[in-house]
């Protein structure tokens, strides 16, 4: 949803806003109360927690929202007991990248809990981010979709003993199975040969400790495309970027682990108009097929003939300048603020 239509919501709902003060026009802050919920990270800061999907800067996003709304607090989770107070609290919203929280020796879900007691929140449901997170699974709900995506198997250490018992024909591509932000992901993961596939799938067992997802390598052009759930009427913006790096040694351009920790790839618009609709009405299905909610990023990668093909979803995307707000900000030219004041919108409106 454009900015400037969600700001007429708002002022419509608040009513009327305060008389001019020194030439500048006050909005009166919409009455709602909003919790930004996070759990404590006992490693190194930033460091990866499997629970958490969108590691948030909630300091940042405490100053954004409290701009706009009246009553918007950060509250860490420690225990059952205060996730259960959470609920007894009622907020309009909840603002968190929190997925799980593991008490008692099991997991609870936050959005299907806070879905229980109808307490909005952001991104999807456990369904659809257990859809995301398995790739193989992921893959599976494409084709059963008739969504283009790569031909693929799933295989351990062992399992295949010969090149000519390999389901699918090399250039391939491996990486493994679940695992966001390219993890096990590098150089080696195109493969040419039956003694660079069993190495490939071996070190990703070791190191991963995963199946090995493997596929039809596609050699073309690489894109991300950021998806917004419309607040009103819950009609999908697409936002593709393309996705540029460098080759290798070996001469392959691959958005693996280091590039993306180092930030070695850049992004740009996507200018033609035919490629932008195909790339927006694949990530579209894509992310509907998975049951995606609110906000989500879809990325896709073309073959040689220039054809485009699901690759992964990531329905709890990174606000930090990744890909996701880069695809708001090429496309939509919304500032950080503008992008956390759409995310809460959407989330208010949700129920």
């Amino acid at each position: 949803m454009i900015i400037k239509d969600i700001a007429k919501q708002e002022i419509s709902e608040i009513g009327n806003i305060l008389p001019l003060k020194k030439n500048n026009i006050i909005p009166i802050k919409i009455n709602k109360s909003i919790e930004i919920v996070v759990v404590p990270n006992f490693g190194p800061k930033n460091s990866h927690q499997d629970n958490v999907g969108i590691i948030l800067e909630e300091k940042n996003v405490l100053r954004i929202l409290s701009k706009r709304y009246k009553n918007v607090l950060i509250t860490e989770i420690n225990s059952e007991e205060d996730l259960e107070a959470l609920v007894k609290r009622k907020p309009d919203l909840v603002f968190s990248g929190v997925k799980y929280f593991f008490f008692n020796n099991r997991k609870i879900w936050l959005n299907d809990y806070l879905e229980m007691f109808e307490i909005p929140y952001i991104a999807s449901s456990k369904a659809a981010l257990d859809n995301e997170s398995d790739k193989n699974r992921a893959k599976k709900i494409m084709q059963k979709n008739n969504i283009r995506t790569a031909d693929f198997f799933i295989t351990n250490p062992g399992e295949y003993l010969t090149k000519s018992s390999i389901p699918i024909k090399f250039p391939l591509f491996i990486k493994p199975v679940t695992g966001g932000d390219s993890r096990g992901v590098d150089k080696n993961s195109i493969v040419f040969n039956f003694k660079d596939f069993t190495s490939k799938v071996l070190d990703i067992k070791t190191k991963q400790n995963s199946p090995s997802l493997v596929e039809t390598y596609l050699a073309g052009k690489e894109y991300s495309v950021g998806i917004f759930e419309d607040s009103i009427d819950g009609t999908l913006r697409a936002m593709p970027i393309e996705i540029i790096v460098k080759e290798n040694v070996d001469g392959h351009c691959i958005l693996d682990f280091n590039v993306k920790k180092n930030d070695e790839e850049s992004v740009i618009l996507v200018s033609d108009i035919v490629v932008f609709d195909k790339l927006s009405k694949l990530a579209k299905d894509s992310f509907k097929a998975l049951g995606g909610k609110s906000l989500g990023r879809i990325d896709i990668k073309m073959d040689h003939l220039g054809v485009p093909h699901f690759i992964e979803a990531n329905l709890m995307p990174g606000l930090r300048k990744g890909y996701f707000y880069r695809s708001c900000v090429l496309n939509l030219d919304m500032s950080y603020e503008d992008m956390i004041f759409s995310i809460a919108n959407t989330g208010l409106s949700s129920h």
